[in-house]
């Protein structure tokens, strides 16, 4: 019978589907590459999704994140992404939570709960826990690498953490994961060199911040503040739904 899904199985095909409306999928960062991932695992048909971030929506999101408008700003991303899925379907089991992951969070979840996770934190200590929690559960997960500072949306690539080259977040990844002894890690990653923001006082977020009341990490506490765009984030959240979809489906299509 066609629904909205119809498109997506012609070419997954019906058991696919099944699976996907079945599956789990737990997505921690909801911001330029895990609001688009979130946006196309719902386009495709999972049937539940679990969304982790502790921000609001800020003024400075809207040149990226899918769920940033001047509607949304000062709303938690979780809620207004949970929404956003609803609307496209409304079958879907959305739990939003309101918190960021670290080490002193992790109790609050279960990763055998889940068929797939997504790392699009931006801090290496959150990430490193992400990939120790999942390994340890046995639940498959995929991370992003850095996607600031950055103008080639075509050098992105999938590989094992261990493959990659040029990125320096990938870099730090795999020294502090091989000291864990973790064997590998599925990572999209761009071979593209970051380059270095324009240092201009009066656009930068250190001089005037602007997060909304309440916001518990504010951008203001990094070390530094990257650059960004619209047509980059975007394409490594998309590429990273893509694969989510593909693992937990089976179906790669011909190469």
């Amino acid at each position: 019978m066609l629904n909205q899904f119809s498109r997506t199985e012609l070419l997954f095909g019906k058991e696919a589907m099944e699976k996907l409306q079945q599956a789990t999928v737990a997505v921690f960062g909801i911001g330029g590459v895990g609001g688009y991932t979130v946006e196309a695992l719902a386009r495709s048909g999972v049937g539940q999704l679990v969304l982790v971030d502790d921000d609001k929506v800020c003024l400075t999101n809207v040149n990226r994140q899918i769920i940033a408008t001047r509607e949304t700003i000062g709303k938690y991303k979780v809620e207004v992404m949970r929404d956003r899925v609803l609307s496209i379907n409304p079958r879907a089991v959305v739990e939003a939570k309101r918190c960021f992951f670290l080490p002193e969070t992790q109790d609050e979840f279960d990763f055998s709960a889940y068929d797939y996770v997504v790392d699009a934190v931006d801090t290496v200590t959150a990430k490193i826990e992400l990939v120790l929690q999942a390994q340890a559960a046995g639940t498959p997960i995929i991370s992003s690498m850095g996607a600031g500072n950055k103008l080639d949306p075509t050098a992105f690539e999938v590989a094992d953490l261990y493959e990659t080259s040029v990125c320096p977040l990938a870099k730090v990844m795999r020294r502090e994961l091989k000291k864990r002894n973790v064997k590998q890690l599925k990572v999209v990653y761009s071979k593209e060199k970051p380059i270095a923001p324009i240092e201009d006082m009066a656009i930068s977020c250190r001089e005037h911040c602007i997060c909304p009341p309440g916001t518990e990490r504010k951008c203001t506490d990094r070390r530094a503040i990257p650059g960004s765009n619209a047509f980059v984030p975007s394409v490594a959240g998309l590429i990273i739904a893509g694969e989510v979809i593909k693992d937990l489906t089976g179906v790669r299509g011909e190469s």
